[in-house]
């Protein structure tokens, strides 16, 4: 119904409004840049205006965690390849997970 959808759009731009002040300002941006701005004065949305509009903020925001997990992957392995160059300088043995690969096999 009318009321609904008005209140789904009330929902959506409180959401975009309060995402992008939590991002930087380059995200900020980019999420401003792809929200559908609803106008008030053009009534209420239609329900595929809405569908929409979620849907694009829904894939919006799996990209932003998609990136997010990707950096953070790097950042470990970049850790990860720092420890073992500091090893290998010093002549320490391997961490545990570093020797070679177990076969795999029974374990009783």
């Amino acid at each position: 119904d009318e009321r609904g959808r008005d209140r789904l759009r009330e929902i959506y731009e409180t959401s975009v409004e309060e995402l992008a002040g939590a991002l930087s300002s380059d995200l900020e941006a980019e999420l401003l840049r792809l929200a559908i701005p609803f106008d008030a004065d053009a009534g209420i949305p239609s329900e595929a205006e809405l569908r929409v509009a979620q849907a694009q903020l829904v894939g919006w925001l799996e990209g932003l965690f998609q990136g997010i997990q990707a950096a953070l992957w790097s950042q470990h392995m970049q850790a990860r390849a720092e420890i073992e160059e500091m090893r290998r300088r010093r002549g320490l043995p391997p961490g545990p997970g570093d020797g070679p690969p177990r076969e795999p096999g029974q374990y009783l």
